[in-house]
């Protein structure tokens, strides 16, 4: 059992009543095994840690002694293993760069659609 600084033992620190409840929002989940409830919290818990740590080393918050925010998503974009967390750890933008990614999607799909009726009035010409 891992020791917490108070010195106190607890096997794990993330709450087993929560992730119970996150486990029994699934559909096909009906009962819950304390072993696995156990297993899942121990498993999310070292996920957390290696994230954290591989996000640390290889992110910019190594120069101010801290993991950000865009550690994290750097590392859900650039490293294989996590890219899953991608959506999950969007990059941050400003609001204003991204107002402007609208518009210019919006041109770009409005000129798009353009051109495909033209091309289709071509096609009807023929």
């Amino acid at each position: 059992a891992a020791r917490l600084s108070g010195g106190e033992s607890r096997p794990v620190s993330l709450p087993l009543s929560r992730i119970r409840v996150i486990m029994k929002s699934s559909p096909e989940v009906s009962s819950i095994n304390q072993d696995a409830l156990f297993l899942t919290a121990k498993a999310t818990e070292l996920f957390v840690q290696y994230l954290a740590s591989y996000s640390y080393k290889h992110g910019r918050g190594k120069e101010k002694n801290a993991l950000t925010y865009s550690d994290l998503s750097h590392t859900a974009e650039e490293c294989e293993t996590f890219q899953f967390l991608a959506d999950i750890l969007p990059k941050k933008i400003l609001a204003s760069k991204y107002l402007k990614m609208l518009e210019k999607e919006k041109r770009d799909g409005q000129v798009g659609e353009d051109d495909e009726e033209d091309e289709e009035e071509e096609d009807e010409d023929e």
